[in-house]
This record gives C-alpha cells, structure tokens and sequence, in this order.
C-alpha cells in the first residue's frame, strides 16, 4: 500500500502534561492535536495502547486488545457524570504535577481507585444512550472482553502473580472453576467491562476530533504478545508451551546495535502451523481491531513474520538462539482477504536479509528509515533521505536517543562528520537539519519524535532497549510546542508538498465518556 505524502509528530499519550501523574485522553491532548492542526501534521503516531505489564512497556501488554485505563481521562469521566469533581479537587494532591516523569507505581496506585470508584458509579445509574452503548460495547465484544475481564479481574485477586502461577483449575481454565470465578467476581468484571468502555469512547471521541483537522492515527501493533497476559492464558494451544503451561522457547533478537549480547525479550512463540490450520483467525481478530482503532499501523518487528529468533527458555541472554521460518506471505495473503486491503509499514530495521526485504516488497508494505543509522558508513546509506522511496521516514524512533542527545554524545566523530557533509551546518540546531532532511525525502510519510522537534537532549528519551527500569517516563512540559514551533513545522510542512490530506470524519456518537 502506498501513502499519500505526509508530515507527523510521533509522541506517546502516556507523555502529554495531563493532569494524573500520566498523560490521557484528557484536555491536553486535544490540545495537542489542536497544535498539530496548526503545525499541518497529517498524522500523529501513537506505541501500543494496550493495559501496562513487566516493566511498564506498551510493547509488554496483558492484553492485545482491551486499552491502558490509565490512558483514561478523570476529567472527562467527571464531565459526563461518572466521577465526581469535588473527587478530583480533593485528590489532585496525590498526583505528581502535570509535567514531571511518569512514576507508574504511584500513578497505579493514585488513579485505579479512582477509575473503580467511577465504573462502580456508572455500572449502578448509567441510563439511557449511555447504558444502551455500554450493553452494545459489552456484546459487540465478548470475545476478547469476558476473557480478558476475567482474567485482569482475577490477576488482582492473586496479587498480579502470573497466570501460570494461580490455582491450578483456574492457570487450566477449568470450565467449573471459571463459572464459581465468574459468579463470585460478577460485580468487579462489570466494573472493568466499564473501564474498557470508557477507554474505547474516550479513544474515539479523540479520533473523531483529529479527523475533523485531517489528523490520521499512526498506531502500532507489537509482533509478540505478553506471557502473562489474556492472550496465552484464553489461547495456550496457539503458543510454543509445555506440559506445565510454561513457554518451551522464547523472542528475541541476536546481538546487534543495541546489545552485545542480543535482547532477551522473553514472550513465548507462535505455533504458527495451528494459526495456519485455523486460518489465522487469531490474528485476523487482532488486525483488523487494529485497523478500527486507528488509520494505519506500524508492524512491529516485522523480520519475525519472515523469520524470528528462537530462544530456549531456559537461557539467560539472547546469545544462542536460532532463526526459525515464519508464516510468510501465508498470512499477510489471509489478512489482505479478510480486511480488504493492508494499510501497514514495517519497522524493518537491524539485521535485514534479501529474503525480508523481498517478502515486504511482494505484499507491497513500505519499510522504514531512521535518519541516525545513515551515517555510519556506505552500508548504512539505505536509511538516507535519496534512498527513501516507498518508505517512512525518521529521524529517530522511540528506540533511539534524541536526535541533540545522539549528536552529543552517541555518534561516532566519524557520523558526526559524515552528518554535517550530507546536511550541512544548521543554525537552529542539528535537529532541525534533521527534521528538514526527513521533510525534504522521498519517503511517502515523515515522523518526527516530539522531542527532536523541541530539540531535546538524552533526559527525553524515552526508552533504551535493554534497560530494565527508568523507560518510558518522559513527559512533555505545558506550552512547550509552542506556537512558533508549529508555524515552523507548517511551514516547512507546506514547502515540501506534505500538507495533510483530507480524512473521513468518524460518526458522532455522542460519547459518553
């Protein structure tokens, strides 16, 4: 699939100034979104947006359908009369200010109980539209929400153990113990089916707004799954397990850029010759809610549909794994079927061979460039801004170090000069050469980290691979992508034919969250 030419800003909610020790769903990013209306960005581009897990990571999710209910917004919940707000003046203590780094602990325990007191509220005098959209959400979705309340539901109840690790007859899903689990966690499942209703209204009644400003949502779909998480759990024949319901082998990515030692990732692999035989209807179900929730998606990992590292379980790094054969076009052929098109670009970065690159081109996927990996030597050209037909174009990812804090201190002399002779010397900062760079390409989309667009140092990273805690924290400061920078942004935006383009407006539903 191809793209219209297109500018955005890549920025997760979690780091909007919201008021909750998180960002949400709230005032502010309808803010934001009104600031890239103003910056003529066609797309914002979000990282997985599913409940948090191991480490806080979007990417390590218990669920790859239900959404993060920390993402929710207490104010609008308060608008639309499930919370009080006199609730929200006397707890606005608790929480951190609106711009200081996530503290997920705190947050958890500081904003879930305000969110239970708001279900709890709306399970018992929710009337009307609202109650009529709640049993249709509730029905509508059944098969992924019943499993996942469950599962979340009894989570709790053992003191966030894993799955495995529960009553036997419950880690079996044994019918007669998931009906007394049912019928004595009835009230607290109603209560998180409500959550989840409140996440979807809330998403989309923000999306709504974007595409009213011809905003499109980038989303962001993770290759692996959790092993503790609703997924294994619902569907342990779909996974690489053994007789004890433990993973037999596990993901990861062999040594590279980032680790000497590779990336131990530790989510538990398909049987993907069972998804084949039933039609890969797992993962037809979660693309296709994918393509629901948002415009397009970036398919995370994508090497691991050709093919993915094995790595038995038992071993504590990433060093002696194998390559094993994935689905192939097998599956992308199944899903083009199923959803009538495939609006996905691959991150296809590291280690890549022929076969991978020949695999994206057959399905007609566009792959990536992230502008800091061009300047290392002739092999790295690829990811240069003349070499990036067909593809979407960064300056740096998620992944990466900001684009000022890799300058300083994470580019080689070598890169640093090869850099100024590609782009020159620029008086408003290495970032916005970059930026420019990026802009001027041929790749079809342009994403660009919030960061790099306020010329950010190494304090606003986001994530380091391979790091265990501190990811994932980095919050944007209220008025900080001022006016000036999005008339910047429009302006280069418009020189470089990436106006957005127009988008379908999604139906009013009058959102009660």
């Amino acid at each position: 699939m191809s793209f219209p030419r297109t500018a955005g800003i890549l920025l997760h909610p979690t780091s909007l100034p919201s008021r909750g020790g998180i960002g949400d769903f709230g005032p502010a990013a309808y803010q934001f979104v009104d600031s890239l209306a103003a910056a003529r960005q066609g797309l914002w581009q979000v990282l997985p947006l599913g409940p948090l897990g191991y480490g806080n990571s979007p990417y390590s999710s218990i669920s790859a359908f239900a959404g993060n209910p920390l993402l929710i917004s207490l104010e609008r919940l308060a608008d639309h009369g499930w919370i009080d707000r006199a609730t929200l003046t006397t707890s606005s203590s608790a929480f951190s200010s609106d711009c200081e780094p996530v503290e997920y602990d705190h947050v958890f325990a500081q904003k879930m109980p305000l969110l239970f007191e708001a279900g709890r509220k709306f399970v018992t005098s929710a009337s009307g539209g609202a109650r009529q959209r709640f049993e249709s959400f509730c029905a509508e979705n059944a098969w992924w929400l019943d499993d996942f309340v469950l599962f979340d539901s009894l989570r709790a109840q053992q003191k966030l153990a894993g799955w495995n690790q529960w009553p036997v007859e419950l880690a079996r899903r044994e019918p007669a113990a998931l009906g007394r689990a049912v019928k004595e966690l009835a009230a607290d499942l109603q209560i998180r089916r409500a959550l989840q209703f409140a996440f979807r209204e809330q998403w989309q009644a923000l999306r709504r707004y974007c595409s009213e400003r011809s905003v499109r949502i980038v989303g962001d779909v993770a290759i692996f799954v959790n092993y503790d998480s609703a997924d294994v759990w619902r569907n342990c024949e779909l996974f690489q397990l053994n007789e004890d319901l433990e993973p037999e082998v596990i993901s990861g990515v062999p040594p590279d850029f980032f680790s000497k030692t590779g990336q131990r990732w530790g989510n538990p692999l398909y049987r993907w010759e069972v998804m084949k035989a039933g039609g890969y209807d797992w993962w037809v179900r979660r693309l296709r809610w994918a393509t629901r929730n948002c415009d397009y998606i970036r398919l995370d990992h994508f090497r691991g549909f050709d093919q993915f590292w094995e790595i038995p379980a038992s071993d504590p790094t990433a060093i002696n794994g194998r390559w094993v054969d994935g689905p192939r076009d097998d599956l992308f052929l199944k899903l083009r079927e199923a959803l009538g098109g495939l609006p996905f670009f691959a991150e296809d970065l590291g280690y890549i061979t022929p076969e991978v690159h020949a695999l994206r081109e057959r399905l007609q996927i566009p792959g990536m460039a992230v502008l800091q990996f061009g300047f290392n030597d002739n092999c790295a050209h690829m990811y240069l801004p003349h070499r990036a037909a067909g593809k979407v174009i960064y300056t740096g990812t998620h992944d990466n170090d900001t684009t000022v804090g890799w300058f300083r201190s994470g580019a080689s002399d070598q890169e640093r000069r090869n850099a100024e002779a590609y782009l020159g010397r620029c008086d408003d900062g290495i970032h916005w050469a970059f930026i420019r760079a990026a802009q001027n390409s041929v790749a079809e989309l342009a994403l660009i980290p919030l960061q790099d667009v306020l010329g950010l140092g190494s304090e606003a990273r986001m994530n380091t691979p391979s790091l265990h805690g501190g990811n994932w924290k980095w919050r944007l400061v209220p008025g900080q992508f001022t006016a000036e920078l999005a008339a910047k942004l429009a302006h280069l935006a418009e020189v470089t034919d990436r106006l957005p383009q127009p988008v379908p407006v999604l139906a009013n539903e009058n959102f009660a969250a």
